[in-house]
């Protein structure tokens, strides 16, 4: 396999990449790449992302509020900003790589899946976002999109990416921007009401409405109906899909899917509800309803509009094979 050494003018630190493979991709209408790269000195497999800077002008603000928020993180469960450099025409990413695919794509191709898979998951989501919370930041588009597994192993973290509108809080400031992905986000949000990082909290409550019954709880293709349905909160645990769920999952989730934010759990409230915390959470298979569910709602097309992201998810496409086959090749030299 031929080796190119990555040379931008000016950005000499970023020799310590060798480029292995090279993909394209689209940001914003225009076109950047995307390479799989090699640390020389440690052999770790990185993503580098390589943005025009022409795609970026008239939004210098919000890249240097994402890269601000990303510069602050380091958790076991947020894909994390390694390098950043600068030429005069592009901004170059150096990030973690994450090659386990999308929440729902591991669910669906899984043969046993039960409420203490789904707990265990929302565990690790619950404490990444209060880590978040107790470092002034809120996601503000928190969904499974947004949730990949660090690696093929069964046992891989979950992870959250894409910070395009991640916010740092601010005691001067008040958030109030409508933003983040319809079916996920909270009523105070549509009511152009002040909020706080609460609204996190109740994506985390449809994130694991979904992981129990392989469904959302707003659904309707009208975006102004939808609307009204988050907006009262209207939410049931339909038969036949939750006859099988413990009244404890569903304490949980009404909890983080309460309409008033000041009654809503926080994530340290909910990291210590019995569901998460004890042992209420089934170990009853609920795999081949939920995966029918999520193969019918949950289709590639579907619910993936919202405002653009600089970063994406800074993984590869998604599709199991096809990253088992890079990350190996590339691990082993063969490509």
């Amino acid at each position: 396999m031929l080796k190119i050494q990555l040379c931008i003018r000016g950005i000499n630190y970023i020799l310590k990449y060798i480029i292995l493979i090279y993909f394209f991709t689209i940001l914003q209408g225009a076109f950047s790449e995307v390479f799989l790269a090699e640390e020389k000195k440690t052999q770790r497999l990185v993503a580098i992302k390589c943005i025009p800077k022409k795609a970026l002008q008239g939004k210098e603000n919000s890249i240097e509020n994402e890269i601000a928020v990303l510069h602050r993180i380091k958790h076991e469960n947020i894909v994390s900003l390694e390098d950043i450099f600068e030429s005069q025409s592009h901004l170059y990413l150096v990030m973690q790589l994450v090659s386990g695919g999308e929440l729902f794509d591991r669910i669906v191709e899984k043969g046993f899946y039960t409420e203490r898979d789904a707990s265990k998951l929302i565990r690790q989501i619950l404490d990444a976002v209060k880590y978040l919370h107790d470092m002034g930041i809120v996601h503000r588009d928190l969904k499974p999109e947004n949730l990949l597994y660090y690696s093929m192993e069964e046992d891989s973290n979950i992870m959250i990416s894409d910070f395009g509108l991640s916010k740092i809080e601010d005691s001067a400031s008040v958030m109030s921007t409508a933003c983040g992905t319809p079916g996920y986000v909270a009523p105070e949000v549509l009511a152009q009401k002040p909020y706080s990082k609460a609204v996190d909290c109740w994506s985390i409550g449809v994130i694991s409405y979904i992981l129990l019954c392989g469904y959302p709880p707003f659904y309707d293709e009208h975006d102004a109906k939808l609307f009204e349905q988050i907006l009262k909160a209207e939410y049931e645990f339909d038969s036949p899909y939750w006859d099988d769920i413990s009244d404890s999952a569903k304490d949980f989730i009404s909890h983080l899917m309460e309409k008033d934010p000041t009654l809503r759990n926080t994530c340290e409230q909910a990291l210590q509800h019995p569901w998460i915390s004890g042992d209420t959470a089934l170990d009853r298979n609920i795999h081949e309803s939920v995966s029918a569910q999520i193969k019918k709602n949950f289709a590639k097309s579907k619910w993936k509009v919202r405002i653009p992201s600089f970063f994406s998810h800074l993984a590869f496409p998604t599709q199991q094979f096809y990253l088992i086959w890079l990350t190996w090749f590339a691990k082993n030299k063969l490509l």
